[in-house]
């Protein structure tokens, strides 16, 4: 580095890196004398050494970004685990992902969608994804437009961890936990000057169980008094889960770089339940009870490949990017029933249920962008998404004297969906007059048909909409930044919700979808303030929301014990909030960060019964503290805390859990760890609905308290992050 010139800090230095710099000529020591090694290097250039510890959160002009490295819980658990220490952002036992209390989230791997995440079923995914192969995550809740505008809650981007330094560098791990689970991993990256690779396996193996406890109460309008049942099932799974990923950079010239990944992964092993349903008029002896034991079995594959061409054009920080990437999910479950009649008794019968999803995502897209100054870049972009979905349900019956299987039509069920989505966008960054300037405009054009060949219905959609957005931040000191933000998003119904099929598979429970839901529209609105200094960082946000046309889950009584679960939209929805974090240090070895989410929700229920608008208010919270208590050893507790929240016909309730980690670097390249996720076994779902004639109190208690005892070893050059001005848009 030449004397006198500027010294280039990482942007996320923050102006707390240290700084040792060592000057090799003896006038810049004014005439001091050299020691004979000094002297020996006094031709030499000057070397300037900066280190820094990258800080845990980031306020960039349109997201939030976390680095999760540092997060015991991600060694040994999955992407959900490491979800659930974020701020604003919530996941339940099944991997439902929520930011600010909206599950409609749009989750990206690398600025990539996948099918893995998408679905009722994209839980699974989340839960299968393992939490040591992500470096760092952004949470975007008003994304610019670049991004697609798919999801209400806004965007989770996923960044794994990728080595940029020459030559090879790798981690390998090994944890064991109770109950038969572990978690073995390795991955490795080489560089050799214009060739990058990456590449690492997992297998993880798990055992859950979980609960369920329904207790209902209708009015039987003929006999004018209440009919109370009541269904307890206990369910017990163990999976394993193996996974393999690569993928290679290379610099074909040097304004070209072609990149290639892939990724697959599978998830499959034993379920097993028994349910019992009892019901009878209240005061009166059971006039109804059953048990249904289920033996099954479930597998899931995943799997994506991409491919990416990056290309310098003729003018200084122009780029053109040609993107493909293609993703699917395929799920096959089989299920044995045995029923055992007690009231009224009747001879035991069997049937099989066979369920089945194949969703395939693939996507192409082109990009330019030209970095017109200093101060001003443009982007402009196209995008194609096609989405091809089939779901088979088959179902049989054995008959009692031949043992021959009848087909169940109440089960047996084809659905067919198919959507295409054409985008273009175009985006302009400034400074201008001391702010921080992004304005964009996305159009998307949407066509989708639902089909349902067992009932012969053909549903079609299409509809376009322009969805603005615009983000504005000013420093106002050295340490305080202003932050203001407005876009508009929409959530597609999954597909599934459209089927008009009703699936009986539970008798006491039927489930149908409604073809004719409307796609949810969503105007946001936040502003913020944000202060950093000397470690320390404070921030508070305002938002409010608008969502029309938001769809919801509906409750219908069909029978004294019998209900049926489908899908509306509700005309009105509204929110806002105060978010409050603070992180810092409380002594040289505690460091804090602490977390809440102040929110205000209204909604219009009236057509679904509701008497007027229902509102509540609530606090979310998170709190975590780490504890240094040697230069090796580092010890973690994590609390969290989702309030209530209103449903059109009754509310959920508040859920607590607590999180435990310790680890102890035994030599620089080996570490022991530790880990118990929700100590309190305190993961407890609990929903309760009630309107005219009926009420109903549900809980699922999923036993998630996991302990975990692993090493980790590491070689080669430590990993480093990708560069912090990648693009991860498309």
């Amino acid at each position: 580095m030449p004397l006198g010139a500027p010294i280039r800090y990482p942007a996320w230095c923050n102006g707390e890196c240290r700084v040792r710099t060592l000057i090799g000529t003896a006038g810049l020591l004014g005439g001091l004398a050299l020691s004979p090694a000094m002297a020996a290097t006094a031709d030499a250039p000057a070397t300037i050494v900066v280190t820094a510890e990258r800080p845990k959160v980031q306020t960039l002009v349109d997201r939030t970004v976390y680095n999760v490295t540092s997060d015991l819980q991600a060694t040994t658990g999955s992407a959900a685990d490491v979800l659930n220490n974020i701020p604003s952002v919530g996941v339940d036992a099944d991997g439902v992902v929520s930011v600010r209390g909206d599950t409609n989230v749009t989750v990206l791997v690398d600025g990539k969608p996948s099918a893995q995440f998408a679905g009722a079923s994209g839980g699974n995914g989340l839960l299968q994804f393992p939490a040591s192969d992500i470096d760092r995550v952004e949470v975007i809740t008003n994304p610019p437009a670049s991004m697609k505008a798919e999801g209400s809650g806004g965007v989770i981007n996923i960044v794994t961890k990728k080595s940029r330094k020459a030559g090879l560098a790798g981690t390998a791990q090994l944890s064991l936990g109770d109950k038969r689970r572990f978690v073995a991993s390795a991955s490795a990256t080489y560089n050799d000057g214009p060739l990058s690779l990456h590449g690492g396996v997992t297998l993880r193996q798990d055992d859950r169980r979980r609960q369920l406890n329904d207790s209902r109460a209708v009015l039987d309008t003929t006999l004018h008094q209440q009919v109370l049942s009541r269904e307890i099932l206990n369910e017990a799974q163990h999976k394993q889960s193996p996974q393999a990923k690569g993928g290679l950079d290379y610099r074909l010239a040097p304004k070209t770089t072609l990149s290639l990944e892939f990724s697959h992964s599978e998830r499959g092993g034993d379920r097993f339940f028994d349910q019992h349903n009892q019901s009878g008029p209240a005061g009166q002896p059971l006039s109804s009870s059953t048990t249904r034991y289920s033996d099954g079995h479930d597998w899931r594959e995943e799997g994506g490949e991409g491919a990416r061409l990056t290309q310098g054009l003729w003018r200084p920080d122009e780029t053109l990017t040609f993107d493909f990437h293609r993703s699917a999910v395929r799920e096959r479950e089989r299920y044995y029933y045995t029923n055992i009649y007690g009231l009224p008794v009747q001879p035991n019968s069997h049937d099989h249920l066979y369920l089945s999803l194949d969703l395939v995502t693939t996507e192409a897209s082109a990009d330019y962008e030209w970095k017109m100054s200093a101060t001003q870049t443009v982007k402009l972009g196209y995008d194609f998404e096609r989405d091809d979905n089939a779901y088979d349900n088959r179902a049989d019956t054995v008959d009692p004297i031949s043992g021959a299987l009848i087909n169940n039509p109440n089960v047996t069920s084809d659905f067919r969906y198919l959507q295409k989505i054409n985008s273009v966008y175009a985006s302009y960054d400034a400074e201008l007059w001391k702010w921080g300037l992004q304005a964009g405009l996305r159009f998307e054009s949407t066509d989708a048909r639902a089909r349902s060949i067992t009932a012969g219905q053909t549903t079609e959609h299409r509809y376009s909409r322009v969805y603005p957005s615009l983000h504005l931040d000013r420093a106002l000191s050295e340490d305080l930044k202003l932050t203001l933000g407005a876009s508009r998003r929409v959530t597609r119904p999954d597909p599934e919700a459209l089927n008009p099929f009703v699936d009986a598979q539970d008798v006491h429970n039927l489930r149908a979808g409604n073809p004719n839901l409307l796609p949810q529209d969503t105007w946001l609105v936040e502003s913020g303030l944000n202060w950093s200094s000397g470690g320390r960082s404070l921030s508070g946000k305002v938002y409010g929301r608008l969502d029309r046309d938001n769809v919801t889950d509906v409750t219908q009584v069909i029978s004294n014990d019998v209900v049926l679960a489908t899908k509306a939209n509700l005309p009105k929805a509204k929110s806002a909030g105060l978010e409050l974090a603070a992180s810092g240090k409380l002594l040289d070895r505690v460091s804090y960060n602490l977390s809440s989410n102040l929110f205000w929700t209204q909604i219009d229920a009236r057509q679904l019964g509701a008497p007027g608008m229902r509102s509540t208010v609530g606090v979310n919270g998170k709190a975590s503290l780490d504890w240094k208590p040697t230069a090796v050893d580092t010890a973690q507790l994590s609390y969290s805390r989702t309030d209530r929240r209103l449903t059109p016909q009754g509310e959920v309730a508040a859920l607590n859990l607590i999180n435990l980690g310790y680890k102890r670097q035994l030599v620089s390249n080996l570490a022991l760890v530790s880990t118990v996720s929700d100590a309190l076994n305190a993961q407890k779902f609990r929903r309760y609905t009630s309107f005219t004639g009926y009420q109903d109190q549900f809980q699922r208690w999923q036993k998630g308290q996991l302990l975990y005892i692993g090493v980790v070893y590491t070689f080669g050059a430590q990993k480093k992050s990708k560069p912090q001005g990648f693009e991860y848009e498309q």
